[in-house]
């Protein structure tokens, strides 16, 4: 089993001193540098060691809210026959996003940008009465979309991985009560990756629909303009419990005004957002769910058995969250001028141990390495993730690069500490500086024990 903690002489961590050339906005920056990424192509990314412990964090709190809310995972293939898409009638309306490929028998296929086809066929060979519903089927999957003018890193790539979830409903008044579900689950999905959501009136675009909502993190560094009623920003989505009655929690968010810039109406946000409460600010979106009735069952033949034996199209409705665009967006939200700040919830590691002797001949050395060592071994056995920078560097350059990949502590030990029995611990969010006695220095590991079990 893959001990919880590691030595950065023995991890592959390929930090860069300068900002890249194509990275134009802070999240696209901060993730090279930091060694997260790489590109491979335009638009498209090799997920780095510690970049894909923050994707996989991402994808777990995404799942456990999923299944919490009594969704089922399966997984769907990135690769999807044409003709279902023929028979939905998109296939050819989607345009030059979609990559369309033959295989060696000559039959079209395509790399799935989305998998409302795919699941509708699922459910047609596999549902046959309304008591079988309502039914929720999410997969965690990449998706590919051939964006025109692939930018900002992985918040507008090509390739992503996706949460995607699909609803099942026998009538519109069922579909309406999953869509607050939905959007509950989706309240508590963002939160406790440390973000505020706003739900905002949106379109819906090529997915199609008459009811839509974006989930908006607000960020100076955001793409598009936003309008939102400023109390919105002090709704708590933790609150949210599984008994709640989620109707109310849908009406109460949406009471107050929120609209991105394509369903904002001026006229109606003077009239019921006061002066001092009116927002207009960047945001980026991290979410988007989606209701659209028969529009794929009707085609595709989706049909279900009523109590009274008459067949009706099932009602149908999906909902997405970007998980790697995730990443980009939570860089997006928290960092300095010094690097990234991550939320512990999804943070690679818990804490940095830098080990200050280890480059300067230090008559000391001895006596630090023994006692990061022996912190290090304290960390496995209590399933700290700790990353121990042991390398060979200057000790400017190791504060540097901490500063940069942002882990939410960093516990330093060199003479000093020594010398005052005493190490320091740095919260890297706030900037203070701790001391830790040296015969208490695992009440630390104590401490983010406890601040993760009530994340």
């Amino acid at each position: 089993m893959q001990k919880p903690s590691v030595k950065m002489s023995e991890y592959f961590l390929p930090t860069l001193k300068e900002d890249p050339a194509e990275a134009a906005i802070i999240s696209h920056r901060y993730m090279l540098r930091a060694g997260l990424i790489r590109q491979s192509v335009a638009g498209i990314y090799h997920w780095l060691p510690l970049g894909f412990k923050v994707l996989k964090k991402i994808e777990q709190i995404v799942r456990e809210e999923q299944d919490n809310a009594g969704f089922h995972e399966i997984l769907m293939p990135t690769i999807q026959p044409a003709e279902m898409w023929q028979q939905s009638g998109r296939y050819d309306g989607y345009g030059k996003e979609m990559l369309r490929i033959k295989d060696r028998n000559d039959r079209d296929l395509l790399y799935g940008p989305t998998n409302e086809e795919v699941i509708t066929d699922i459910f047609r060979q596999s549902v046959t009465s309304y008591k079988e519903l309502p039914l929720i089927l999410y997969h965690i999957q990449w998706k590919f979309r051939d964006e025109i003018r692939p930018r900002f890193g992985v918040m507008r790539g090509r390739e992503f991985l996706m949460k995607d979830a699909y609803s099942f409903d026998k009538d519109d008044a069922s579909a309406e009560q999953t869509y607050y579900r939905i959007f509950a689950s989706y309240l508590r999905i963002f939160a406790r990756l440390g973000l505020k959501p706003i739900p905002m009136r949106a379109e819906t675009g090529p997915i199609g629909g008459d009811k839509s909502h974006e989930f908006i993190v607000l960020a100076e560094t955001g793409e598009s303009t936003v309008y939102c009623h400023q109390d919105l920003l002090d709704y708590n989505p933790l609150d949210i419990k599984a008994d709640d009655d989620k109707q109310q929690i849908f009406e109460d968010w949406t009471k107050l005004y929120a609209a991105t810039e394509d369903m904002h109406e001026a006229d109606k946000f003077n009239q019921t957002v006061p002066k001092d409460k009116q927002i207009e600010a960047r945001g980026i979106e991290v979410g988007h769910i989606f209701y659209f009735g028969d529009k794929y069952s009707i085609p595709l033949k989706a049909e279900i058995s009523l109590p009274d034996g008459t067949a009706t199209h099932v009602k149908m409705g999906s909902y997405g969250v970007g998980v790697s665009r995730m990443v980009g967006a939570l860089v997006e939200a928290f960092h300095d001028d010094k690097g990234i700040i991550w939320p512990q919830a999804v943070a690679p590691f818990d804490i940095a141990l830098i080990n200050l002797a280890a480059h300067d001949n230090n008559p000391d050395a001895d006596k630090i390495n023994a006692l990061c060592e022996d912190l290090f071994n304290k960390s496995n056995e209590m399933g700290v993730e700790l990353l121990y920078d042991d390398r060979d560097e200057r000790v400017g350059r190791k504060f540097a690069d901490h500063d940069l990949i942002g882990l939410p502590y960093q516990l330093i030990i060199g003479t000093k500490a020594l010398k005052n029995n005493s190490a320091e611990l740095k919260n890297r969010k706030t900037g203070v500086v701790e001391a830790i006695p040296l015969d208490n220095i695992n009440s630390v590991f104590d401490r983010i024990i406890q601040e993760k079990q009530a994340l």
